[in-house]
């Protein structure tokens, strides 16, 4: 309502904003609707319940006790896609399809006519919620197929059905259907009392998590073990705390803290971050589960039990109480730093607030253009330039046919690891688990660093500036045109192609682990264990696979987990020493086509035009921060992006010339007083 009463003052509502109607829109709120189907359920006036997806009992407001009530159910079915805590507590589970096994329609955000059609048949036979629905009112037509097909036989009215659907199936949606905007007008003025603070109680504010959301991905390695955003915590979820208030209450990260509300007290430890607001504690939904599975079960702590219908965004009035005991919380913003010293080295690299270091580059859009956009606006104070001395001339120029290369641009970056997602579902990166993440095991080949910049003392991760600045930095294998690593790998595993890639010959690979230890970027990755054949929540210590190599994959490998293998791509034995290829199997598959539709009437043969090529990361970055393409291109975005001002390269003094550059930050803070605004 707030921010409907904004856009209502400023003039928005017309112009940058549009009001839809909504079909549902007097329908009943879902909580009343909840609390009227527990009644029912309490007085037996509602003996069956039909659960379709969705599993309340975990997350249902703690205040409705849905779980009991469920259980005087005299029949309750849910259909779900996992065997979950709701399904533990009703007399049938079905499997339910999954959303790319299914048949379905829908509307896109501004109402357009939309269809789902499945990829592949249900892997265990599940029935989507139109079929189920479908054979439980005795529908003619129980296949999802045709349900779709009758509904829209009435959307896209007379004529050649066949013809009109088969082009909707095509575009994948229906040209023209979305409703025309209303005109709307707010009803009343908002008026809210804000909640009573208290000094001796804090608010705690429920938040969904960055991965888990409400809980339903709970299931998922991937998305457990990608580091957090913000905190960069794997494998679990903590109360975030103000420095301010954790050093009132004498708390380190990890430290365990009770949290009581209304007679309800949970236990979570604590994590102390930049920026959380004085007297709040933020809760990610999402963890605690006690039925998701072999990956996903007993991974972190629920805060449901203390989130009611009344208090379903935030509470007020929580006493936090320290317990003394500790919690090994596993982030791996520090992985790779040694000591106190590596610190202040991070310090000095990043810089203070508003000002460069050597690795984060930043000016404000005044210090940029008062400097007539010179790329000298981002340099720190008594920075060296690269000084490219060689003792030997390099084989090559690294640029035949092609010289890749990419730009990665920090003003765009958001980072929200959909590009490390991607990159890990394209190379069949596999998840090592909490224990081995807490020992610098983890094995993705793309990290987002996270760096919090303070005021003066404030700088870094113990930042109690109010208001600190973040910084996103992408950080995967740059390419080294002079590698360090292949420099000191003994059996040239590691060596570079004529395009300018820094490629891994796993065949040859020892393990030696040189190559590692000589990176400056800290970004290659080894495989200790046969991690895609062994469970990430068995320990840190698996015995190795004894048989022929090539057997691995099929005799310990699960077949449904075999599915999800990117067939390009090769599944990495233990011994291998692996990292970012600029995903080499899309370069290879594109060149193969170009000479394909060279002999059918191709212009060239050995060149690609641009973003033909386009990396598993670039792809799926939702903010386009990440570019790659041929820098033999003149005309190629990379190409002009490397050139531009903003363009530098991390580490670049020590002359590792890397063939992917990071685009500066460019700030635009405002220059009024607090007062003023």
């Amino acid at each position: 309502a707030m921010v409907g009463a904004i856009n209502a003052r400023i003039g928005a509502i017309g112009n940058t904003v549009s009001l839809l109607p909504d079909p549902a829109g007097d329908r009943p709120l879902q909580i009343d609707q909840m609390r009227e189907l527990v009644a029912g359920l309490n007085d037996g006036s509602i003996q069956t319940v039909l659960i379709l997806g969705g599993n309340p009992v975990y997350d249902a407001p703690a205040d409705l006790k849905f779980a009991g009530a469920l259980a005087k159910a005299s029949n309750s079915v849910h259909l779900s896609v996992y065997d979950d805590e709701t399904s533990q507590l009703c007399r049938w589970h079905l499997p339910k399809a999954h959303h790319l096994e299914s048949w379905g329609d829908g509307r896109a955000w501004d109402g357009t006519a939309s269809v789902q059609q499945p990829m592949i048949l249900p892997i265990f036979d599940g029935k989507s919620q139109l079929e189920l629905l479908a054979m439980l009112l005795g529908d003619e037509a129980t296949d999802g197929m045709s349900i779709v097909r009758r509904t829209w036989g009435g959307m896209l009215g007379g004529g050649d059905f066949d013809t009109k659907f088969k082009q909707v199936l095509h575009d994948g949606l229906l040209e023209g259907s979305a409703p025309a905007p209303v005109n709307a007008t707010l009803s009343s003025s908002i008026d809210f009392e804000p909640a009573a603070a208290s000094s001796a109680t804090y608010e705690v504010s429920f938040a969904p998590d960055y991965s888990l959301f409400d809980g339903r991905f709970a299931a998922n390695g991937w998305l457990l073990e990608h580091p957090d955003s913000i905190t960069k915590l794997s494998w679990d979820n903590a109360a975030y705390i103000n420095k301010t208030d954790a050093d009132a209450l004498d708390l380190k990260d990890g430290d365990k803290i009770d949290l009581s509300l209304d007679g309800v007290s949970i236990d979570i430890p604590v994590f102390v971050l930049p920026g959380q607001p004085r007297g709040t504690l933020t809760l990610p939904l999402g963890y605690g589960r006690r039925f998701a599975g072999p990956v996903g079960s007993s991974v972190g702590f629920d805060v449901y039990p203390l989130r009611t219908s009344r208090n379903s965004g935030f509470a007020v009035g929580v006493n936090v109480l320290k317990r003394g005991d500790h919690y090994n919380l596993v982030t791996t913003q520090h992985h790779h730093l040694l000591d106190e010293v590596s610190d202040h080295a991070v310090a000095v690299r990043v810089g203070s607030k508003g000002h460069p270091g050597l690795i984060v580059r930043e000016a404000t859009l005044t210090e940029f253009s008062q400097a007539n956009f010179k790329s000298s606006a981002f340099a720190p104070a008594g920075m060296h330039e690269s000084i490219p001395l060689q003792l030997f001339d390099p084989p090559n120029s690294f640029n035949t046919p092609h010289a890749w290369g990419m730009t990665i641009d920090l003003n765009a970056c958001i980072g929200c690891n959909a590009c490390a997602l991607a990159c890990q579902a394209e190379n069949n990166i596999p998840i090592v688990g909490k224990e081995n993440v807490a020992v610098n095991r983890e094995m993705h080949w793309l990290r987002i660093d996270r760096y919090f910049k303070g005021n003066g003392e404030n700088s870094g991760e113990k930042a109690a500036d109010p208001n600190p600045q973040v910084v996103h930095m992408p950080m995967f294998c740059v390419h080294c045109e002079n590698a360090p690593c292949e420099q000191v790998c003994p059996v040239a595993a590691t060596m570079h192609d004529t395009e300018g890639l820094n490629v891994m010959v796993y065949n040859r690979c020892i393990g030696t682990r040189y190559c590692s230890n000589n990176c400056p970027y800290k970004v290659r990755r080894f495989n200790y264990f046969d991690w895609h054949a062994k469970d990430p929540r068995g320990g840190r210590f698996m015995l190795p696979y004894p048989g022929f190599p090539d057997e691995q994959q099929r005799t310990e490998v699960h077949p449904v987990k075999q599915m999800v293998f990117n067939p390009e791509v090769t599944v990495r034995m233990r011994g291998i020493m692996e990292k970012c290829t600029y995903c080499v199997q899309r370069l290879h598959a594109t060149g193969i086509r170009a000479k394909n539709e060279w002999a059918q009437g191709r212009r060239e043969a050995d060149t690609v035009e641009d973003f033909e090529v386009v990396t598993a990361c670039q792809q799926s970055c939702p903010t386009e921060a990440i570019v790659f393409g041929n820098l033999n291109d003149k005309a190629a975005t990379v190409t002009k992006l490397r050139n531009s001002p903003r363009a530098y390269s991390v580490l670049e003094d020590l002359n590792t010339r890397p063939r992917t550059r990071h685009l500066a930050l460019v700030r635009n803070p405002s220059t009024k007083e607090k007062s003023e605004v």
